[in-house]
Order: C-alpha cells, then sequence, then structure tokens
C-alpha cells in the first residue's frame, strides 16, 4: 500500500505549516521505528509538508488530531506525478519542486528509506515533470515562488526602479529571489547568507553587493525591501535588527519572507514596516494559474497517459518474484542437462539423438510438477487453476 500524507498551500497557512512539519515527521518517526512503514520518501517545501510511505498496515487513527490529506495508491501516485508537472504549486508550473523531489528521493537513498517500490514510482514522476515542461508551456517565463515574491513587491511599490533590495538567503529559493531582480533598474541589490562565500558569488552573478550575516542590522536601516528566504529553523530579521531603521522610514519598508519556518520574528510588524509572506502571494498565484489553465489540460492529458503507463508497470512489478522463481528452476533444470548431455557427447557418435534427449528431457522436467498439480486441480475440482493454466500455456 503506497500512502501519501501531506499538508500543502491548498489547506493551510503559512502558521500552520510551521506547526505540522515536527509533528508529522515525530509519527512517521515513530511508525519507522516501530518496523510499521517499509519504505519512506519525504518532501518539505516553503508551502508543502509531504510523505511518501510503504506499508502494509497503516491507520489513518494516528493523524486524527492533525488537519492533513490522506491519499492511497492511485489517488497519492497522481497527486506526485502532479506534483512534479507543477500542478499542485502554488505558482503553476513552476520548476523548482522537480529539483525538490529528486533532491527528497536522493535523501531517502542515501538514508536507506527509499526501495525498489518508491524508487520506482519516485522516477516515473520525475520523468512526467520532465515530459509535461518539453510538451507543454506551462513553465514558459519566470514562474518561481522567487519570481512572485519580486511580482508582489513590484504590485505594492508600483515599480522597483531606484529600490535598494536587500535578498536574505542565497540558496536556491535565494537564488531565484535574486535573478527574478536582476532587470528592474535597482539602484543597489544586497545579498546577505551565513556563508559569505555563496553570498559573494551570487552578488557577483548579479552586480550586486555581498553582505555578511553580521552585519545585516547595519544594512537594513538603509533599504527599501526585504526578501528573506533561508533555511534557518529560527527568525533571522528580527525585532532587533528592525529597530536599526528610522521610525520616520519604516512605514515605507517592504518586507518579503518566503521561508518555511518564517524568517520574521513575530512583532516585527508592530514596528511599523510592511510584512508580507507566503500566504500573500496567493493573488499573485491566482493570476498565474489562469494564465496557464490551458497549458495544465495538456499537462494533465500527458499525466493520465503516463498513468496508465506506470500502472502496468506496478503490475508487472507484483508478479516479477513469481517470474524470476520460475526462470531460476528452468535455469537449474537446463544447467543440469547440458551437463549430462555434454558428457554423453565425448563418448557418443550419434549426436542428433544427444540433441533430442536433451531437448526432451528439458521439457518432460520443466512440465512435470505442472503436470501434476494441473491433474491435481481437476481431481479438487479447482476450475480456476485449469482456467489458469490454460490461459498461460495454450
Amino acid at each position: 500500500m503506497i500512502i501519501n500524507i501531506r499538508v500543502d498551500h491548498k489547506m493551510a497557512d503559512v502558521k500552520t505549516l510551521e506547526e505540522s512539519a515536527p509533528r508529522m515527521a515525530k509519527i512517521i518517526k515513530s511508525l519507522w521505528k516501530a518496523g510499521k512503514i517499509k519504505e519512506c520518501v519525504s518532501i518539505k517545501t516553503c508551502n508543502r509538508v509531504e510523505y511518501y510511505i510503504v506499508t502494509d498496515n497503516f491507520d489513518e487513527n494516528i493523524f486524527k488530531n492533525m488537519d492533513v490529506i490522506i491519499e492511497k495508491n492511485k489517488k497519492a501516485i497522481l497527486h506526485l506525478l502532479k506534483l512534479a508537472s507543477g500542478l499542485e504549486s502554488m505558482i503553476i508550473g513552476e520548476t523548482q519542486i522537480l529539483g525538490q523531489i529528486k533532491d527528497a528521493k536522493l535523501q531517502a537513498q542515501n538514508n536507506g528509506t527509499c526501495g525498489d517500490l518508491l524508487e520506482l514510482i519516485f522516477n516515473k514522476a520525475i520523468h512526467v515533470g520532465q515530459v509535461v515542461r518539453k510538451k507543454t508551456k506551462i513553465s514558459e517565463g519566470s514562474v518561481s515562488i522567487g519570481s512572485a515574491a519580486v511580482e508582489l513587491a513590484e504590485s505594492i511599490c508600483g515599480s522597483l526602479e531606484n529600490k535598494k533590495v536587500l535578498v536574505v538567503g542565497a540558496g536556491e529559493m535565494g537564488t531565484l529571489v535574486a535573478k527574478s531582480l536582476a532587470d528592474k533598474n535597482l539602484e543597489a541589490i544586497l545579498v546577505a547568507n551565513r556563508t559569505y562565500d555563496r553570498a559573494v558569488k551570487l552578488a557577483k552573478e548579479l552586480g550586486g553587493r555581498a553582505i555578511r550575516f553580521e552585519k545585516l542590522k547595519d544594512v537594513i536601516k538603509d533599504v527599501d525591501i526585504i526578501i528573506s528566504a533561508t533555511g534557518a529553523p529560527h527568525p533571522v530579521i528580527t525585532r532587533e535588527r528592525i529597530k536599526k531603521i528610522p521610525p520616520e522610514r519604516r512605514k515605507s519598508v517592504i518586507i518579503i519572507d518566503i521561508a518555511n519556518p518564517r524568517d520574521v520574528e513575530e512583532g516585527v510588524k508592530d514596528l511599523g514596516v510592511n510584512v508580507f509572506d507566503i500566504d500573500s502571494l496567493r493573488v499573485i498565484a491566482e493570476k498565474n494559474r489562469k494564465k496557464r489553465e490551458k497549458e495544465a489540460e495538456k499537462a494533465e492529458k500527458i499525466i493520465e497517459e503516463e498513468m496508465i503507463s506506470l500502472e502496468k508497470m506496478l503490475k508487472h512489478k507484483e508478479v516479477e518474484e513469481i517470474i524470476s522463481k520460475i526462470r531460476i528452476k528452468a535455469e537449474k533444470i537446463r544447467n543440469k542437462e547440458v551437463k549430462k548431455a555434454l558428457k554423453m557427447l565425448e563418448t557418443s557418435n550419434n549426436p542428433e539423438k544427444i540433441f533430442n534427449d536433451l531437448t526432451r528431457s528439458i521439457i518432460n522436467k520443466l512440465f512435470h510438477d505442472i503436470t501434476v498439480k494441473i491433474r491435481k486441480a481437476a481431481e479438487e475440482d479447482k476450475k480456476h487453476v485449469i482456467e489458469a493454466c490454460e490461459f498461460l500455456f495454450t
């Protein structure tokens, strides 16, 4: 049984996501330790927490006090294919999720929690995501949470021209933000990151300036827009740092927090600055969704076809062990008979007879057990067994 357990932007705000992540992780960890999960891959992004598990016995009541979506087998797999294709993202068509799915699978493999079944499904999902983006225009243009954050800033300011923007975080999300700012005719773009070398590299690419993390409080007071996207487990945009902004400037400062957990400390809003988080991107997301509706329909058709193909693969996987046993048994018989025939050839003047005897003996031995079992099925009136044999051997 394949299960998907998730909390995402469709059902939860950013606060609920933050609270759900550690609770879900604790439950999954306890199930794994108890041996109730055979395989597990987790996906965590700024607007979703998901687990894909393989189990023989799943009790949904373990999540009864949590607002989560639980889907099984085909529905769970279909969701993953749509997710990889960008259809389940807040920003429809965004490409970042495909890399996140690849990373999730790789991490699970490294941790020893991704087995053959989830590897097959995740490989298919990655393939589908690539096909959808190749055959449709679902990802055409700038589509990411990062670009949406920049679009939000633009919609608030009217224009970003001659603005000073500080990007906090030089990871994947911070890089997307920074690159979306590259052609906005800014007065300055500043990049801060805990690993200073990464900030230097990104700033150099954009013609900006790198900032050491400990110097944040010194530059915050002069910027117009702060977009924060770190992977820190605690707030990095603190009240203490925001207090450095002169009170008369605070109303004009915009902070957009696209991290999960959030980078902006509770209470920063009380200082008079304008704070927006992932939930604030929903208006931008809706505009993007309408723009890509036709391409999403094309993607759905591709996913439907690929799902049929995957279901066949999964059905084949169910009987692989039986097929393997049959082949191993047949190969043992073949090897034994070949050895016997080779010995006889050393002293015989009639190789044709030996080859006839060899092939006849292989056939007799291959079908001996099958013949015995068919006759026994007839004696016990097991018509379904006889019908299966007729299907397989005639």
